[in-house]
């Protein structure tokens, strides 16, 4: 299903920064479709690969938010987007994109569905520490979800969700921090909700 999900999420970012150009906001009911897909993804990848293998529970199959699964995953919808900033957010990415490329995919170049890298290392290795002592290693988790959680932000970001730039850090442990106090508030930010598993 997300195989053909992904194809349509490329196409409807598109739309959408059409939208944004025009009128500044993201269509809502496109808004929902592409967050959805990046919660699906997050939710399958935490479940079965890179997202660090966290939880037996199968995932839903929905876009929509699942309150009782282990891996969350939200972005607010931002009342309004800056019409400038849609011609520059991939450009904008790119110290992103090759930090976390790196980091995910080793030598190749970053994509948003394949993994690997020291990702896939640290997952493999959370693996094997699983299936012989049965327990997860806090510390390894926590690098793990911390890597997925600077992906997905990336993600949102360059998906033309939100105007506030990724930061550039590897959010740790069971919730992520705060966001810092701002004059303004800011909508379209990505936000974990309620889980250790949370992006």
């Amino acid at each position: 299903m997300l195989a053909l999900l992904w194809p349509a999420f490329v196409v409807v970012t598109a739309l959408a920064g059409a939208c944004v150009l025009v009128t500044g906001s993201y269509p809502r009911s496109l808004f929902a479709f592409t967050a959805g897909v990046l919660r699906w993804s997050w939710r399958v990848s935490y479940y079965a690969n890179t997202g660090g293998v966290g939880t037996d529970r199968y995932p839903p199959f929905t876009l929509g938010p699942a309150a009782d699964y282990p891996a969350t995953f939200d972005v607010a919808y931002p009342l309004r987007l800056s019409r400038g900033l849609v011609l520059v957010k991939w450009l904008l990415a790119v110290p992103h994109l090759l930090i976390v490329g790196l980091l995910i995919s080793g030598s190749r170049i970053w994509t948003a569905v394949d993994g690997g890298g020291i990702l896939a290392l640290l997952v493999l290795i959370a693996g094997v520490v699983l299936l012989v002592t049965g327990s997860y290693p806090k510390a390894l988790f926590d690098v793990i979800v911390g890597l997925n959680r600077w992906m997905y932000r990336v993600l949102a970001y360059v998906a033309l969700m939100t105007d506030r730039y990724p930061p550039f850090r590897l959010d740790q442990g069971g919730s992520e921090p705060p966001p810092e106090p701002r004059d303004q508030p800011t909508a379209g930010v990505p936000q974990p909700v309620g889980s250790a598993g949370g992006v």
